[in-house]
């Protein structure tokens, strides 16, 4: 009898323990999926519900090779926008229970809307695909993408016809592009190679492998220190201007609400990166620092009398001419300089 009362304690016991359990796992989940949209900021506590704490012994985070037991939202182990982690529970009854998350960290700062004045439009050939664009004096260089179209050339700004003219084959798909002294470089889009090309005559001089760690080629600067790179994701890729096929820091992107992906054609400015995101009348200004999103220009007009009702005619060029800048898009028939406010 004594032993069947005992076994039917164990019994009881682990069905509380098992209850216990789920109820925990079931309030994580909600706590998790309410925090998603609303996210973190560097130096907050991660608080967890009741339901966790009462029954937890320790809380560890698991992000890739890193562990912490650490719940402030510490730079040096998260990244700003989505990370995906582990949450590693040890119960006070024993128990290891792993709960996966999604931690969103976002800037502390809202993004500042920036006003302007459209003050000059020029004419652009409507038949390139703009993937890289950029001037220097009052030289565009521009790289225009698609397959058997792709093409590297430069025209005078107020002319839609190139002085020259760098066609290339057919399996190539051109991407961003970028100036650094007497060289262009260029990405291509998923062919996992960069070309580099003399800025006077746009002859290829070499070409190098993308690193890794980018899935594709999208847009392309120079900050006067490494070449600057996006792959469609949230991420700038910062890559050694000596060997572009390696990255030496990457940088993710997010605004005060949301994290930036998709970001596209870049342009370096005064200490600032700005970015369009595929697919949005938007161009973000950058703090390279931090990833943080610091101001956002609102180009729906000048989309929606650009894109001719095509999807894929969206904006996608942005330059400077001086403190102006030039912003043009995917077979748009004009290039607008702008000033801003």
């Amino acid at each position: 009898m004594k032993r069947n009362i005992i076994a039917g304690l164990a019994v009881i016991f682990l069905l509380s323990s098992c209850n216990n359990n789920e109820k925990m796992m079931d309030a994580l989940a909600d706590y998790n999926n309410s925090k998603e949209t609303k996210g973190y900021h560097f130096g907050d506590q991660l608080s967890f519900p009741k339901e966790v704490t009462d029954n937890a012994e320790t809380i560890t985070i698991s992000f890739g090779d890193n562990e912490t037991s650490n719940l402030t939202v510490d730079p040096k182990f998260f990244t700003l926008g989505d990370n995906e982690v582990t949450l590693i529970i040890k119960t006070k009854g024993g128990e290891t229970l792993n709960q996966d998350a999604t931690i969103n960290v976002f800037a502390k700062n809202p993004e500042q809307n920036i006003s302007y004045n459209i003050i000059a439009d020029y004419p652009h050939d409507p038949n390139n695909f703009v993937e890289g664009f950029l001037i220097e004096g009052n030289t565009v260089y521009e790289s225009d993408g698609l397959d058997g179209s792709s093409q590297l050339i430069k025209y005078t700004l107020g002319s839609a016809t190139p002085a020259i003219i760098e066609k290339q084959s057919a399996e190539i798909f051109s991407e961003g592009c970028a100036i650094v002294g007497d060289k262009m470089y260029q990405l291509t889009y998923r062919n996992k190679i960069g070309f580099i090309y003399d800025k006077n005559s746009l002859k290829k001089i070499s070409q190098f492998p993308l690193p890794n760690v980018i899935g594709e080629g999208w847009g392309l600067t120079y900050d006067g220190r490494n070449l600057v790179a996006t792959d469609g994701s949230k991420n700038l890729y910062f890559l050694d201007i000596n060997d572009p096929s390696k990255a030496v820091r990457t940088v993710p992107v997010a605004g005060h609400t949301e994290t930036y992906d998709k970001l596209n054609e870049l342009e370096y400015h005064n200490g600032f990166i700005y970015s369009n995101i595929w697919h949005k009348p938007v161009i973000l200004k950058i703090n390279p620092a931090t990833g943080e999103a610091v101001g956002k220009f609102d180009f729906t007009k000048l989309t929606g009398e650009n894109d001719q009702g095509n999807s894929e005619h969206v904006l996608n060029g942005i330059a400077f001419k001086g403190n102006n800048m030039l912003v043009t898009g995917k077979n748009w028939a004009k290039i607008y300089e702008i000033s801003v406010k």
